[in-house]
């Protein structure tokens, strides 16, 4: 170790949180919402410590302090506010605060009657210093040399001295922690949104391809439902080269249309919309109206090509070749997708394809468009994501980007990390009590992974939905949209209750990948109307819009589910019957201190989706759920006020 002036510090910062992985990858928070920050900071012997935060948004050079506070365990705290949408830096010093040291020792020996001259005047040689650093101390000095020693002792321990002290520290000696560290601060709907999967081709409702003015006069539809973000799959040119028919048939008839993911025809690639779609003016009118009603256009974004698509002529190099020269399509064994070519990210050429993947993200953004879902992200390297979105974020910083990745947990983990706003999960096979508890902790801790839970997507339809009937979709919308702040469904579908199985596979049949269906979104049974008021909930309801508060209550029966999510202002308590089959009864632990309420303490819960109110006392509460008439509970605690005789909401 080189022995040089950092080597004297003597305040050592032995952690900081959040630290993702030695500071490589940044923490993530949302406007509004403070970056809560615990350092690990050590000084020898007993000399007092100071530490302070640095942090400034990443174009800027001028850095901003924040006193950290010193708690258990030499455990010091503090919250950084007012976040800028973009990225952050920031890290820790810490120092020993030589004159605060010396007020303490003093205040000690003047309580036991032997403070005098000598230590006074220690004291004042510490504020001559203070003068040469800058500050404006001169007359504090002569007040520690001058008058009474009575006098000079009382000055030398008020509060007003050790305030103007502290804005003049000796940091000569300070240490900084070895690493920068980074926040990204994203829009509030990174962190609480509400996702509606929908094909525009089937939005006509006569079994012909549907247009985006079709689309368009389905935006009130959406908007009634409350969904913030409409996600659209690929709206590109499809290829004709080996394009599916219905249900993956290897063979497409003259009318079939064809999977939207097998990107690019003669009218062009990603960069394109398909002509039966409209045009390019079309799909800006689209997003003019979406936005007139406050919903988000997302669009799939599939870094893969179909044979007909301009590059794989332009850049053949872009794509790997076999050893009899023909393309490598893609695999999935036992699935072959011969309609698609992946790229070749270790191509000699990848400079220029990463620009190219990363200028179609540019080309869109420039349109009006900042959410993505992106397909498939984890067969593509993790290095060219941390690349191509830090390149995007830096010039838009309010896109955000959803990935859709079902693969290993640390994989899922370093898409996470590599800069994706939010991430599909194992939700969608997690069924019983035990699971999602497991399941919910985990994520709930996580300081990078953002999830989104989605109950079935048009490539996945578990088996419990199958035979579940209408409780089955309700329980797990519910599950869905209060377990996760982030959330999807894929529609008309799932509204409608669409459950008949592709033999053989986890799907739907007639699957709308690869066919044109039409949707009577009027149809009687519809979870429409329980969809609205889960989304109205999760409006107007603070403590869902994250999930950092999530918390289990134990249930004496492994069939009905209980958790909370807690603001200081809003508490909510979700009840859920697992069982779509059969009424369960239970009795509910709830964790009062977790809830804000006292041992013992009268409230009331309001059931905010069938409108029931019930009293109840202390921590053991009986419930009884039935599917057929609601699956589940969405509470919120009201506390009762007795002098007024009322309830109001619970603070």
């Amino acid at each position: 170790m080189q022995l040089d002036d950092a080597a004297r510090g003597r305040a050592v910062i032995l952690a900081v949180r959040p630290e993702i992985d030695g500071g490589r990858y940044p923490a993530k928070r949302v406007v509004g919402e403070p970056l809560e920050i615990e350092a690990d900071i050590v000084g020898d012997g007993h000399d007092v410590v100071r530490a302070i935060i640095i942090d400034r948004p990443a174009r800027t050079t001028a850095w901003r302090e924040t006193e950290l506070v010193p708690g258990k365990e030499d455990v010091w705290r503090a919250r950084l506010e007012d976040l800028q949408l973009g990225r952050h830096v920031y890290s820790v010093i810490a120092w020993i605060d030589a004159f605060a040291t010396w007020r303490r020792g003093f205040e000690r020996k003047l309580a036991a009657g032997v403070a005098g001259d000598l230590e006074l005047l220690e004291g004042a040689l510490l504020i001559d210093a203070a003068v040469v650093r800058g500050g404006d101390l001169c007359a504090a000095a002569a007040r520690l040399r001058e008058g009474t020693i009575a006098e000079r002792a009382a000055f030398a321990v008020d509060p007003g001295l050790a305030s103007a002290m502290q804005q003049w520290p000796d940091r000569d000696r300070a240490s900084q922690y070895r690493h920068q560290l980074e926040v990204r601060v994203e829009r509030p709907l990174a962190a609480c949104s509400a996702w509606y999967e929908l094909f525009p081709r089937s939005t006509r409702g006569d079994g012909k391809h549907g247009t985006f003015r079709d689309l368009e006069a389905r935006l009130p539809y959406v908007e009634e439902l409350g969904f913030d973000i409409l996600y659209l799959p690929p709206i590109h040119p499809i290829g004709q080269a080996f394009r599916k028919g219905p249900d993956n048939s290897p063979t497409a008839g003259p009318d079939d249309p064809g999977s939207p993911w097998a990107i690019g025809a003669k009218e062009g690639g990603h960069t394109e919309v398909h002509p039966e779609l409209g045009t390019l003016a079309d799909f800006d009118h689209l997003l003019a109206a979406a936005h007139a009603r406050k919903i988000e256009i997302a669009l799939d974004i599939a870094f893969q090509a179909s044979p007909d698509h301009p590059w794989v002529e332009q850049h053949p190099q872009w794509f790997r070749s076999r050893p009899d020269g023909s393309i490598q399509y893609a695999e999935n064994p036992p699935k072959k997708y011969q309609d698609v070519y992946p790229f070749d990210f270790e191509s000699d050429d990848w400079k220029a394809l990463w620009q190219a993947l990363r200028d179609v993200f540019v080309f869109w953004c420039e349109r009006g468009v900042r959410v993505f879902r992106v397909d498939n992200p984890h067969t593509k390297p993790i290095p060219f994501w941390e690349w191509c979105l830090r390149e995007i974020h830096d010039r838009y910083p309010d896109a955000m980007f959803l990935a859709e990745a079902f693969t290993r947990p640390k994989l899922m983990g370093a898409l996470a990390k590599s800069g994706f706003s939010q991430s599909y999960t194992y939700f969608t096979w997690r069924t019983t009590k035990l699971e999602l508890e497991a399941y919910g902790r985990e994520l709930a801790k996580s300081e990078v992974l953002r999830p989104n839970f989605w109950p079935t997507t048009p490539d996945i339809f578990p088996e419990h939905l199958v035979h579940g009937g209408r409780a089955a979709f309700e329980l797990r919308l519910v599950l869905a949209g209060t377990m996760a702040s982030n959330y999807g469904i894929y529609g008309p579908s799932y509204e409608l209750g669409e459950h008949d199985p592709r033999p053989g596979v986890e799907e739907l049949a007639r699957n709308e990948k690869y066919q044109i269906r039409t949707w009577d979104v009027e149809g009687e049974g519809s979870l429409r109307h329980v969809i609205a008021r889960l989304n109205r909930i999760r409006r107007e309801h603070i403590a869902l819009r994250s999930n950092r508060s999530l918390q289990f209550h134990p249930t004496d029966n492994d069939f009905v589910i209980c958790y909370s999510k807690r603001t200081q202002d809003d508490v909510i308590v979700v009840v859920v019957n697992l069982d779509p089959h059969h009424a369960h009864r239970a009795w509910i632990e709830l964790d009062l201190a977790g809830l804000g309420l006292q041992p013992d303490e009268a409230f009331q819960v309001h059931d905010l989706l069938g409108d029931a109110h019930y009293q109840w006392r202390g921590s053991r509460n009986f419930v009884e759920l039935s599917p057929v008439q609601a699956p589940a509970h969405i509470l919120e605690l009201r506390r009762f006020v007795r002098s007024e005789n009322q309830f109001e909401y619970f603070l």
